[in-house]
């Protein structure tokens, strides 16, 4: 630090006399009040204090396996209580990587939060304890609200990233005390207290610090992992295989959706910001509610139960006209209705309500449980254990009732009880408590304002109305009669079925429409509705250019 004198003199004939001294201070690190380095120095101290504290709650994650994650907490809180609309607009303008931007929009509020600690920090360091603690407090309480979560589970990981934020801040930003300083250090006393240097070897010593501690609690979290026992497990033949698949499924057209859709295309829309991982050896499912008796079984006790295969077709009740969520899979699994007689269905009890480890419900009636049709507790996709993502080790397989009613991931409970008694999740949110899928066609090819030669051009797409099946699909061209096209097989009335219409097309701008029939004789109604609250409706068209 350097102190420079300046004199003011008076000439006075023959000699000067001094009549006053300035002094000024200077530090040759940050510079004056105000310098680029006293502006810029504390934002970095509150970003490196925030990566802190999410950095040394890694490793507190890895010593217990119900540990809660701050920031999952917080990302969970926030899918809970995001408005319905907001929701939706999500997944309309995200899709599938509705929760990779959930993700990056929190990392950009933590991001404006650390650095406006850094600055309160710099300004009077107990602002900066105090900042620290409210935002070890907010993790704290967005996670004593998760499913199941123990006060010191939610409390550690918490706690101890708010002492590393709040060290720190205390690391980078250190108080000279103002009587030692003087009035002159009163708001740049950390930039005086620590120079250029001094700065950027503390603030790497925490960067090296923070990858490390993140890194061994990454890798301590890999025991927690279920992938390599989803991976070694057996599945055993099913009892009742699923109804040999007929010639004539897929119709081999370009551009049109397989019949059977691959584990890793297979949609994907919940709302676990991060996939539970559930052990089998620790799983259980609870049956209880309005019942006879209440019964628990074990991942074995399914696997040593009669299993039952069947292709199915699912939709996401978010599906938009012409959308993309919905898929057919070979699932296996023990047939529900099976589990509930065992449990002794109780008078009156209308819904099922099925619950997530992750504290997700859904509410289903019973009726359609037992109705004859083919709802599972699932354990296999595609003859593979379920993938991670879509809910392992057991799930709900309902067909042709849309997923937010039917087909909760990572099951663990089931309750007996009435639409009276309940509303579960998305009800809450002002969905409808039940909702059937409704009859869609969509359009594959040609896309929306494709170039098109003129001639023989074939429009095609896949159709479903699951539970009722699908018995024709028709095509519109422009405002001209509508024309039968020619449908795939399905092997029952639980799947969707590819289809074709031979379009002679000619020169000029041309709209499409496809519409179907579903298996009660109903045709798809032309009302164009928003997914909201209970599926979209609505006839699919594209527009395309014919040369």
């Amino acid at each position: 630090m350097t102190f420079v004198a300046a004199a003011t003199v008076i000439r006075q004939g023959p000699g000067e006399r001094t009549i006053g001294v300035m002094t000024t201070t200077t530090s040759p690190a940050a510079g004056p009040t105000g310098s680029t380095g006293g502006r810029v120095r504390p934002a970095l101290a509150g970003l490196a204090a925030v990566a802190a504290a999410l950095a040394a709650a890694e490793p507190v994650l890895g010593l217990r396996r119900g540990a809660v994650s701050p920031v999952v907490a917080v990302g969970g809180w926030v899918i809970d209580h995001v408005p319905a609309p907001v929701k939706q607009f999500a997944i309309r303008t995200f899709g599938t990587n509705d929760k990779v931007a959930l993700q990056v929009g929190i990392v950009a509020i933590l991001a404006v939060v650390a650095v406006g600690l850094g600055y309160a920090s710099r300004r009077k360091r107990v602002l900066g304890d105090v900042g620290a603690a409210t935002f070890g407090a907010i993790g704290l309480a967005a996670a004593l609200g998760r499913p199941g979560a123990g006060v010191v589970d939610a409390a550690l990981p918490s706690a101890v990233g708010a002492l590393a934020a709040a060290a720190v801040l205390r690391l980078l930003l250190p108080h000279v005390p103002r009587e030692a300083a003087g009035p002159s250090l009163a708001v740049d006393a950390p930039d005086a207290a620590l120079g250029r240097r001094g700065f950027l070897v503390r603030g790497g010593a925490v960067v090296v610090g923070g990858a490390a501690a993140g890194g061994i609690g990454r890798a301590m979290q890999r025991r927690f992992r279920v992938a390599s026992t989803r991976a070694a497990i057996v599945l055993p033949p099913a009892a009742r295989p699923a109804p040999p698949r007929p010639d004539g499924m897929d119709l081999g057209v370009p551009g049109v959706e397989p019949f059977m859709t691959p584990n890793a295309d297979f949609y994907r829309i919940d709302t676990a910001l991060v996939l539970p991982q559930v052990d089998p050896g620790d799983w259980r499912l609870r049956i209880h509610g309005m019942v006879e008796r209440e019964l628990t079984f074990t991942y074995d006790d399914l696997l040593r139960r009669p299993l039952v295969a069947r292709d199915l077709t699912l939709v996401c009740v978010s599906n938009e006209v012409g959308g993309h969520y919905a898929g057919t899979a070979r699932w296996l699994g023990v047939p529900l209705a099976d589990l509930l007689r065992e449990a002794g269905v109780r008078p009156g009890a209308d819904q099922l309500v099925s619950r997530s480890v992750d504290g997700y419900t859904a509410g289903t009636p019973v009726a359609a449980v037992l109705d004859g049709r083919d709802a599972l507790v699932a354990i296999g996709m595609n003859d593979e254990p379920l993938p991670i993502a879509h809910g392992f080790p057991a799930r709900l397989v309902i067909p042709g009732l849309y997923g937010y009613v039917s087909a909760t991931k990572w099951l663990r409970d089931i309750e007996l009880t009435t639409f009276d008694a309940y509303d579960a999740y998305w009800v809450q949110r002002g969905w409808a408590p039940q909702a059937a899928v409704k009859t869609m066609a969509r359009i594959d090819t040609p896309r929306g304002l494709a170039s098109l030669p003129a001639g023989r051009v074939p429009v095609a797409g896949v159709s479903w109305a699951p539970h009722r099946g699908i018995t024709g699909v028709e095509v519109r061209v422009d405002d001209g009669p509508w024309q039968p096209a020619r449908i795939g097989s399905g092997p029952t009335a639980d799947t969707w079925r590819q289809w074709i219409f031979d379009w002679d097309a000619t020169p000029g701008r041309h709209q499409l429409t496809a519409r179907a029939t579903d298996g009660t004789g109903a045709v798809q109604t032309d009302e164009r509705r928003p997914p909201m609250p209970d599926g979209a409706s609505g006839w699919h068209s594209v527009v395309v250019l014919v040369a």
